[in-house]
C-alpha cells in the first residue's frame, strides 16, 4: 500500500502516544509510514523528507511532538497538504505547552490541532481519514460503520446500580 498518511514524531518516545493513530490506520486498511524526525535536531532531514513525501503518495501529514512542539508547524511551512498535530503530554506542563505550540500557528500556515496525548492521536487518525474520505468512498463507508459501531455500543450500555 502506498503511504497516503505520513506520521512524523519528534522522538521515539512519542510512539507510545502515536500508536493510537497507527492502530486506527491499520484497522481502516490505509497505507501510512512513520518516521522520527525533529524540527530542532534534524531540520534539513525533515525538510527533505517533507518535500519527498507527496511523490510517494502522501496526502495528509500527522505530526506529533511535545514541549516546544514546533514539528507540526514546520511540516505545515513546507507543504500545502493538510497537517494534523498531536500535542504530546509532557512531564513539566502536562502537554499544555505542546498544545499551545501546536494550536498557535500564525495566519497562513494552518495546523489542525488535536487533544493532548492518546485521545488526540486517535482523533488525528480519524481526522486524516475524514480528509481522505472526501475522495475515497471506501474510507467514507468505513467511517460511517465506525461511528455506527460507537453509537451502538453506547445504546447497548447497561448501568447496574
Amino acid at each position: 500500500m502506498k503511504p497516503v498518511v505520513t506520521i512524523i514524531m519528534g522522538s521515539e518516545s512519542d510512539l507510545e502516544t502515536v500508536n493510537e493513530a497507527v492502530k486506527l490506520l491499520k484497522e481502516f486498511g490505509v497505507g501510512f509510514e512513520a518516521r522520527v524526525l525533529s524540527a530542532h535536531r534534524t531540520p534539513k532531514e525533515l525538510y527533505r523528507f517533507i518535500e519527498a513525501a507527496p511523490g510517494k503518495g502522501t496526502k495528509v501529514f500527522i505530526a506529533a511532538a511535545g514541549g516546544a512542539a514546533a514539528l507540526a508547524g514546520v511540516v505545515a511551512a513546507h507543504t500545502t497538504l493538510p497537517v494534523v498535530g498531536i500535542p504530546i503530554e509532557t512531564n513539566s506542563l502536562k502537554g499544555i505547552d505542546s498544545l499551545l505550540s501546536t494550536v498557535q500557528m500564525p495566519p497562513g500556515i494552518p495546523v489542525a490541532a488535536m487533544a493532548i496525548g492518546r485521545p488526540g492521536a486517535k482523533n488525528a487518525a480519524l481526522f486524516a481519514l475524514a480528509i481522505l474520505a472526501i475522495n475515497d468512498k471506501k474510507i467514507q463507508a468505513r467511517l460511517v460503520r465506525y461511528r455506527k459501531g460507537m453509537r451502538e455500543k453506547i445504546i447497548k450500555t447497561k448501568i447496574k446500580l
